[in-house]
């Protein structure tokens, strides 16, 4: 049986080490695990983030936080990071760390989770659809799309013109 438990303030190192090495392996900037886990410290103690490792050692991660809608009674929650270590692939334990994520969803009263998922990560997409989630609307069948704009220094001149 795939051991997975929801993280405390005091797993933030080991949360961030995954997320640090997931942005490693995809070649996406990172602050590094030691920026990661001051913040994930704080994170972890509010009410509105939590984490689920999966593994013992751990060798998977989900991060979500959650925020309230106009739309629902409950939050939403909205997937931020899934990471399971290469080796582990395949495994089941992806799987379990997603079940155990959406159980603790429905213990908060979430009304729906939201994933965003990058267009050419076809086995990301394959993996939340075989486990109940859908790129599109239920309602008219049209495909979901995820904008977003950065406002960090590294943008800074971008919104201007």
């Amino acid at each position: 049986m795939i051991q997975t438990r929801r993280a405390r303030p005091a797993d933030a190192l080991e949360v961030a080490e995954m997320l640090h090495a997931f942005n490693t392996e995809f070649d996406t900037e990172t602050p590094g695990a030691e920026v990661l886990a001051e913040r994930l410290g704080m994170l972890l103690a509010e009410p509105s983030t939590f984490a689920v490792l999966g593994g013992d050692p751990a060798v998977g991660v989900a991060l979500v936080t959650l925020r309230s809608n106009v739309w629902s009674d409950g939050p939403v929650a909205l997937l931020d990071e899934m990471y399971v270590a290469p080796a582990q692939r395949g495994t089941g334990i992806g799987s379990a760390i997603l079940l155990h994520m959406v159980e603790i969803c429905r213990e908060l009263g979430v009304a729906t989770i939201e994933i965003n998922v990058d267009e050419s990560d076809a086995d990301a997409m394959r993996f939340y659809e075989r486990h109940g989630f859908s790129g599109v609307d239920p309602d008219s069948g049209e495909r979901a799309f995820y904008f977003y704009r950065s406002l960090g220094s590294l943008d800074a001149g971008a919104a201007t013109g």
